[in-house]
Formats: C-alpha cells, sequence, structure tokens
C-alpha cells in the first residue's frame, strides 16, 4: 500500500473512532468488541438548578448591593424606621432557562428578578449565573424595565431571546400596547440588550389564533387538569368549555387596549358532579366580570371583579383543537 493509501486508512480509522464516542454507546459486548458509554460532562460545566437560584446571591439590583435570597425572596429593611414600605426582591417562579451564553463549554442558568419599593412599580432583571470552585456565582445582569410582562422566554444561538408586552412611548406604565423581541448577550464579561425589535400593537386581536386552556384559578390555586375549561377568542365573540358545558358571548375592549369587557354569556344546560358545576359557575362568573388581561411567562392572565373581590385567571395557550 502507498503513503497516500496508508494515510486515507488511518484517517478512516480515527473517523469511525471519533463517530463511535459521539454516539456514546451503552457498554453492550459483541464478540470481543466493548464499547463504552461517554462519561457525563462534570457537575462544574452544568447550569446551576431552579433550587440553588432561590438561595444564590446577586448584585447590582437598584442599587442594594448583594442580596442573598431565601426561598426565593429578599427583604431590606424599611426605608422609614417602623415603616411598612422596603425593598423587596423576589425570583420568579416558573422562569428557567440554561444554556452556554459566553461560549466557555459550560452551562449558565438565566434567572428572572423583581425589585418593588413597595409603590405600584416592580422593575424587571435578568441575571445570568454559572458554577465556580463549587458555588453559584453571578455573570451577568440586565434590567428589563417597569412592569414588563414576558410572552415567551427561550435561548437562541446563545443569546437570550424575550417576548414582551411592554410601555410604548405614549404609554402609561399601567395600560402597556407595545409588542416586542428584546435580545440580550453577554458581552464585555455582562449581560447586554443587543437589539429590540416593535412587532407590533396590543389588541384583542393579539389573543386569537389560540385556545387558551385555564392553569390556574389564582396565582397560588391550580385548576383541575379535568374537565378542561377553556377560551377562545375570534374578533368580538368568546366561546369556549367551562368544564361541563359550552358557552359562548360577546367581548370588547375598554378604555385601552388591555382592558376588557364581556357580555353575558350563554351555555348549554347539562348536568354534571356538584363539583364540576360549582367550578363552572365560578369561572364563568369571574370571566363576565373581566376587566384587563396580560401575560405573565407566556401565560394569558385575565383579571377580574366580583363584587368588592379582584382575582386573575391563568390560561395556557395552545393551538386550536380541530372541529370534527
Amino acid at each position: 500500500m502507498n503513503g497516500e493509501g496508508v494515510m486515507k486508512r488511518r484517517m478512516a480509522v480515527a473517523s469511525l473512532v471519533s463517530l463511535a464516542a459521539l454516539l456514546g454507546c451503552s457498554g453492550s459486548e459483541t464478540g470481543d468488541e466493548t464499547t463504552r458509554a461517554v462519561p457525563p460532562p462534570p457537575a462544574s460545566a452544568s447550569a446551576p438548578t431552579a433550587t440553588e437560584l432561590a438561595t444564590a446571591t446577586y448584585t447590582g439590583i437598584e442599587g442594594q448591593g448583594a442580596v442573598t435570597l431565601v426561598d426565593g425572596t429578599w427583604e431590606g429593611e424599611p426605608f422609614v424606621a417602623g415603616g411598612a414600605s422596603l425593598p423587596t426582591i423576589w425570583l420568579t417562579d416558573g422562569f428557567y432557562l440554561a444554556g452556554d451564553l459566553d461560549d466557555d463549554g459550560t452551562q449558565e442558568a438565566v434567572a428572572h428578578l423583581t425589585f418593588s419599593s413597595g409603590g405600584t412599580g416592580n422593575f424587571g432583571y435578568l441575571a445570568v449565573t454559572g458554577r465556580e470552585d463549587g458555588a453559584i456565582v453571578q455573570r451577568g445582569l440586565a434590567e428589563i424595565g417597569d412592569r414588563v410582562q414576558i410572552r415567551d422566554a427561550r435561548i437562541d444561538d446563545g443569546r437570550v431571546v424575550l417576548d414582551v408586552l411592554q410601555a410604548g412611548p405614549d404609554d402609561g406604565m399601567c395600560c402597556p400596547t407595545q409588542l416586542a423581541t428584546r435580545t440580550f448577550a453577554m458581552e464585555g464579561g455582562d449581560l447586554v440588550e443587543t437589539s429590540t425589535e416593535v412587532v407590533g400593537t396590543a389588541s384583542l386581536a393579539t389573543l386569537e389564533g389560540r385556545e387558551w386552556v385555564l392553569r390556574k384559578l389564582s396565582s397560588t390555586e391550580a385548576a383541575p387538569s379535568e374537565p378542561e375549561i377553556t377560551l377562545i377568542i375570534d374578533g368580538d365573540r368568546v366561546s369556549g368549555s367551562s368544564g361541563c358545558n359550552s358557552y359562548h358571548g360577546t367581548i370588547g375592549e375598554g378604555e385601552t387596549a388591555t382592558s376588557l369587557t364581556v357580555g353575558p354569556l350563554a351555555a348549554t344546560r347539562m348536568a354534571c358532579p356538584p363539583e364540576v358545576m360549582d367550578l363552572e359557575q365560578r369561572v364563568t362568573a369571574a370571566l363576565q366580570g373581566a376587566q384587563s388581561w396580560g401575560f405573565r411567562l407566556g401565560d394569558l392572565v385575565v383579571n377580574y371583579q366580583r363584587g368588592d373581590s379582584f382575582g386573575s385567571l391563568f390560561f395556557e395557550g395552545r393551538e386550536p383543537t380541530p372541529v370534527s
């Protein structure tokens, strides 16, 4: 065999060895040959877990210095001795992203934190954390803004991408209308916003094309998974299943793009077990008292008033169920 043939044979063997390593076979034996599993990455290469983020230390949030969360929350001293207003920082439950954001071969985790001074403002932050000598360390921090609502969050090509509903130039902080996609990346040892693209203006049409499934009856009370309660918006019509019966009615905007009015709901008259009927009545009454809507980590939040009490329903979006 000439030199060129030997070289080609060596390259082929090397390629097969590399392929076997990539496939990571599970240690099964075939004849005299044994393939071995590729060992898992070291713990130092894995991203901090959501549990670890709830007890981590963060710096740079609204001038509070280094704060260490306890069960996901930190509280400072009152602004006035004996006063009720005090700085608070909390980890947003349900928000967790992980990926290699600084191209160093290790995984980072992204947390969403909110700062409140006790007033109406709630200032959101993204914090990038990693592992260093066995400890969880902050590697970057970027401010999102006051009362910015997250519609979707993801890591795309090493960048953090948020789809948000936020206040535009002419909006009050109470009543955001701007739909935007914001991108953040690790640069110069910190997390920075690299682009913002305004993609539209919020309206009831923003909620169309999805079937919204009730997941929570409040921020702390889960809804039963069966029977499903759904909400579909199509123009000025609203419909869905209230658990036992189907319902339909009118829906419209109020004085702002995210305010809401729901007309009287008509429904079928099937009878179901008492607990299902009680839940159905509770949900339909809440919908008929709807006043506004917004987003929380992708969920649709419908805020309502019933008598002197206020509440919120949380819906998860999915593709509409095909009509058979």
